[in-house]
């Protein structure tokens, strides 16, 4: 055998080799995807009176997959805010997003975990400059049992100047998993 026939023989099966490690390992990855339900709300300042538009309009995700026994759930959330109101640190007292993980149950679903996620408080007074922006939460992890489970979560917003503390603006649950 020649040289040029055993490097090309050897490049053929290199190729050969990596290319079954490549697809090997693509296997699992691929095996769980998310399953997500988009919802929307518009939500109105209730301290703002004047003539200038004021309300949110937030897109929320929520997302929930099943893989190697757990159930992983996050909520994406974006809105197109009022763009005077760019930079403006003092339009909430606080917010946040209480995410769910829930097990899907005759009567009202089951909670098993959940977390509140305060960093979109920031978010939604910096946002860009139209007054949009984003706010992916964590993934939460659940060892689970047998059944169906699903993501769940809202919007908590204490609005500056209204004194009422925390409103709750609701979206639509992810599908079961």
């Amino acid at each position: 055998m020649n040289t040029t026939s055993r490097t090309i023989s050897g490049i053929v099966a290199a190729t050969a080799l990596l290319g079954g490690a490549m697809v090997a390992t693509a296997g699992p990855a691929a095996a769980a995807s998310y399953h997500c339900t988009t919802s929307k709300h518009s939500v109105d300042n209730p301290a703002y009176g004047g003539v200038y538009a004021d309300n949110f309009d937030f897109s929320v995700q929520l997302c929930a997959k099943r893989s190697s026994g757990n159930i992983y759930t996050y909520a994406k959330i974006s809105w197109d805010g009022p763009a005077w109101f760019v930079d403006g640190p003092s339009e909430f007292d606080a917010a946040r997003f209480h995410l769910q993980t829930k097990k899907s149950v005759s009567g009202p679903d089951k909670v098993v975990k959940w977390a509140n996620y305060t960093g979109i408080k920031t978010r939604l007074e910096h946002g860009d400059y139209k007054g949009n922006g984003s706010y992916t939460t964590g993934v939460l992890k659940y060892a689970a049992g047998s059944g169906r489970y699903l993501a769940d979560g809202f919007l908590q917003l204490d609005w500056d100047k209204d004194g009422k503390g925390y409103r709750n603006t609701t979206f639509s649950a992810s599908p079961t998993v």
